[in-house]
């Protein structure tokens, strides 16, 4: 994966900017129990960078620790105000850090290279590429009506 530096991202409030100046070193989708609850999904994609090469440009960062499924301690740097997660560390090995590549402008660039942590990844999650697709946003109250009456929105 390469991006085009420098590529722009922000929390969901805009609060928090920031800009990739460096190319990753990996992009990976972690299936951990934390990063299913971080992401309310069945894995959480990490893009591995040097420190170096992510520059807060505007807001203030708040952290918290947390221990990981490893065992080592995780600070979790996010926005204040809209809460977004904008990077993980390990505060063992500072130099390397786990942006939240969601919070990218562009996320079409994102290609993750691997999995990890498949041993708790969810056994519905190799389904999703069968399941029906919507192009867009159903009409929420149809959709409803049809699940009501036993029917599918799909």
């Amino acid at each position: 994966m390469t991006l085009t530096l420098p590529a722009r991202g922000s929390c969901q409030c805009g609060n928090v900017t920031y800009q990739v100046i460096e190319q990753p070193l990996t992009t990976i989708c972690c299936h951990c129990l934390d990063c299913q609850k971080l992401s309310t999904s069945s894995f959480s994609i990490s893009m591995i960078l040097n420190r170096t090469g992510l520059e807060i440009l505007s807001g203030d960062l708040k952290q918290w620790d947390r221990p990981a499924d490893s065992g080592n301690i995780t600070r979790c740097w996010f926005c204040p105000t809209c809460g977004n997660r904008i990077y993980h560390e390990n505060p063992e090995a500072p130099e390397i850090i786990r942006l939240k590549p969601g919070t990218l402008d562009d996320t079409s660039v994102l290609n993750p290279q691997g999995h990890v942590w498949t041993c708790r990844e969810q056994p519905w999650h190799q389904s999703f590429n069968d399941l029906p697709r919507i192009d867009g946003q159903p009409d929420f109250a149809a959709a409803i009506r049809e699940i009501q009456e036993g029917g599918s929105p799909f």
